[in-house]
């Protein structure tokens, strides 16, 4: 059987969410580095496995390749549904996938090295300006999501309950980020609580960019 594959960066928070959902079903894989701030995902080599050149990206071990950190944490569910990153009922599993997109969708594509680079090279943005901007984008979200999940009794210890889902997996993924730019959690406790519950979870630390092989 051929090795799994996880193209990656160290840094990107949709990296950070497949590695951990790999470590929490015990999959080993194969850490592919591309360094995105030196172009490293623009190499002809990586856009073979994926023209749009974007991380993460993950070889299966028969050849099936899949992009895109949502359908990845899918994927690798429905392949392995060893521990399951969505509950088993409807109503549970759109609640999952709205608290995820909420992240994955209103958050990340605003706030991503592309957008953050394009705003300094086409608008001028010094690193206060960009760091605006990724503030005020987190806080957009962050402020509706943090009242869902505290006056929601279907929130546990997770985002959903007592077990992890791909929904905790974007939000330790995004918090990872909003670090660099010192975005305040504390009007955020009940994000800040799930948080910390995750992070004590070790298939989920060790997912986390400073213990990547590639961290600077």
């Amino acid at each position: 059987m051929s090795k799994i594959i996880l193209h990656n960066y160290f840094r990107s928070s949709t990296s950070f969410r497949v590695r951990a959902a790999l470590n929490l079903k015990g999959i080993e894989y194969d850490y592919v580095a591309h360094h995105l701030r030196l172009g490293g995902h623009r190499e002809p080599g990586f856009l073979n496995v994926n023209p749009q050149g974007l991380v993460p990206s993950l070889v299966w071990s028969d050849g099936t390749v899949v992009h895109q950190s949502l359908a990845i944490l899918e994927f690798i569910d429905d392949v392995v549904p060893d521990p399951p990153l969505l509950p088993g009922d409807a109503h549970g599993r759109a609640r999952v996938r709205m608290l995820a997109q909420m992240i994955a969708c209103d958050i990340h594509p605003v706030n991503n090295l592309r957008i953050l680079n394009g705003l300094r090279s086409r608008f001028g943005a010094d690193d206060d300006a960009v760091a605006d901007w990724f503030r005020h984008w987190v806080e957009e979200t962050f402020a509706p999501m943090e009242t869902m999940l505290a006056d929601d009794a279907a929130t546990g210890e997770f985002c959903h309950g007592d077990t992890v889902t791909i929904a905790d997996l974007c939000l330790v993924a995004q918090i990872a980020n909003n670090a660099r730019f010192d975005v305040d959690m504390r009007p955020y406790p009940t994000l800040g609580r799930i948080h910390e519950r995750c992070m004590a979870i070790p298939q989920i630390a060790a997912a986390a960019p400073a213990n990547q092989p590639d961290a600077e």
